[in-house]
């Protein structure tokens, strides 16, 4: 007896490890959103767990905008879900580093444990802990709520949780440059980095349950946390955003450029910078990336970026925004050599950049071809910096 019994007292920590689940991030609701938030945690690399609260998903068709961003989210599951079905006995995928060799089983990222209630709730650390009816138990560094919050709630005896809230898209402030995610709905909105991370509350993110945009930010900014291992509130904006444009989320909602255009990524970029704003009319907002640029609505701005942009206007004044003006402006400011950038640019015209225009030096650019050429050569938006107001740091 004393035998089988050290036996078992050797045993029982590795039983009770058995018995709980470690995850990066937790995905708590039954809709849309959690779907999705737990589809972008999982794409941006991180172990992910989606906890529904009863049988399935229930989808909030009539608030969903079905974007190229949201289809392929969707698309992703169906993929996971074969994977998963067909999953073989050896590591279905490889990655190498110089030094190790590393064996990934990309359907281990993530799992669904569907219908299971959670009864009780806390902190546990800097993450969370969470007892399930069915004896299990689950730790996570970050939670992503998009269900009710009372089991929450009364665990930080608090009496109030805010969900992510939205902001109209306007130029009176610059927090529009902090946006991780562009909405059409009502009016063109958008989601602030700041107004998703809740004060106080690290490592917790509360959404909506129908708004898979918002849900693909929470499942971005989720997963940096648990991949750098750090603080929801020391999240870094631009590998935020970086992230999700690179899963085709749009940052800025425009009604005219979708994301199966040739040059969105740019469109995006130089348009969250503000050097180059949206015409909003009745609540929608338009980039018009056909209409020629002027002097005037960019001189500021882009001031604004670079030091010695203030130089090269007061060299220039009034002049027209044209292949060549736009070539000496880039050079200038980029310290790159005039006749090298033409010939590169002359290059991409047609093959990189798709323009449907002829290469001209004395043509004056649109907002399209503007953006493209101020994206590649500059850079705004990848290489300066915005505070939590969207004010740039130079």
């Amino acid at each position: 007896m004393k035998r089988l019994f050290l036996i078992y007292a050797f045993l029982f920590p590795f039983m009770m490890r058995a018995q709980t689940i470690k995850t990066d991030v937790l995905v708590i609701g039954n809709g849309d959103a959690a779907l999705a938030s737990g589809i972008q945690s999982y794409k941006s690399g991180v172990k992910t767990l989606v906890l529904t609260q009863s049988a399935g998903f229930s989808s909030q068709k009539s608030a969903v905008k079905q974007s190229i961003a949201v289809q392929n989210l969707f698309k992703t599951l169906a993929t996971w879900e074969v994977k998963k079905r067909n999953k073989p006995t050896e590591p279905v995928s490889k990655s190498k580093t110089k030094d190790t060799k590393k064996v990934i089983d990309s359907t281990t990222l993530l799992n669904i444990i569907d219908n299971v209630k959670y009864t009780e709730i806390k902190r546990s650390g800097n993450g969370w802990a969470l007892n399930l009816s069915n004896g299990l138990d689950i730790k996570a560094k970050i939670l992503v709520l998009a269900d009710e919050p009372g089991k929450l709630l009364a665990a930080l005896k608090i009496t109030d949780l805010a969900a992510a809230d939205t902001e109209v898209l306007n130029y009176n402030s610059n927090l529009y440059r902090t946006s991780i995610a562009g909405l059409n709905l009502t009016a063109s909105r958008y989601l602030s980095l700041y107004n998703l991370l809740i004060p106080n509350q690290e490592n917790l993110l509360f959404i909506p349950p129908g708004n898979v945009e918002i849900a693909q930010a929470a499942g971005a900014t989720a997963a940096y946390s648990a991949f750098f291992d750090t603080k929801t509130s020391l999240s870094n904006l631009k590998r935020i955003q970086g992230e999700l444009l690179s899963y085709r989320l749009a940052l800025m909602p425009f009604e005219d450029i979708k994301a199966a255009d040739s040059n969105w990524l740019a469109l995006q970029k130089v348009s969250i910078t503000g050097i180059l704003k949206a015409d909003i009319k009745e609540g929608k907002a338009f980039f018009n990336p056909e209409k020629v640029v002027s002097y005037d609505e960019i001189k500021q701005p882009i001031k604004d970026y670079y030091y010695k942009a203030q130089i090269w206007f007061d060299d220039n004044n009034n002049i027209p925004i044209n292949l060549e003006n736009t070539i000496s402006l880039v050079c200038y400011v980029g310290n790159k050599a005039i006749d090298a950038t033409k010939n590169e640019i002359e290059k991409k015209w047609k093959k990189n950049y798709k323009f449907s225009s002829k290469y001209d030096l004395k043509k004056v650019l649109n907002r399209r071809e503007f953006s493209v050429i101020i994206n590649e050569y500059l850079k705004p938006f990848d290489e300066v910096n915005v505070d939590k107001t969207g004010r740039v740091i130079r």
